[in-house]
């Protein structure tokens, strides 16, 4: 059975774990906005946390998720930036 996935709501700052199936566009039950699926392997900022959230957003804009690289083994989504630092200096995907 495939892992439950984080649904991340960038406005707001939050994130809900849901089952990968049914494909289909989720809505945020706070803003009513569209939620990104960034994958079951994501560790969620704190929401006071908003350094840490605007790295996650540059990082889910930037296309990468939180997906493991295979999906039959738990391995792992690679490196991921976590600070601001860390995100000016990270080469991308």
């Amino acid at each position: 059975m495939p892992r439950r996935t984080h649904l991340v709501c960038l406005p707001c700052r939050a994130a809900f774990k849901h089952d990968p199936f049914p494909q289909r566009e989720h809505r945020c039950p706070r803003c009513g906005g569209p939620m990104v699926d960034a994958g079951p392997q994501l560790a969620v900022p704190p929401r006071r946390d908003r350094a840490g959230w605007r790295v996650l957003a540059g990082v889910l804009r930037a296309g990468v998720t939180f997906h493991p690289r295979c999906g039959c083994c738990n391995d792992g989504p690679g490196y991921r930036p976590r600070t601001p630092r860390e995100f000016r200096r990270w080469d991308g995907p």
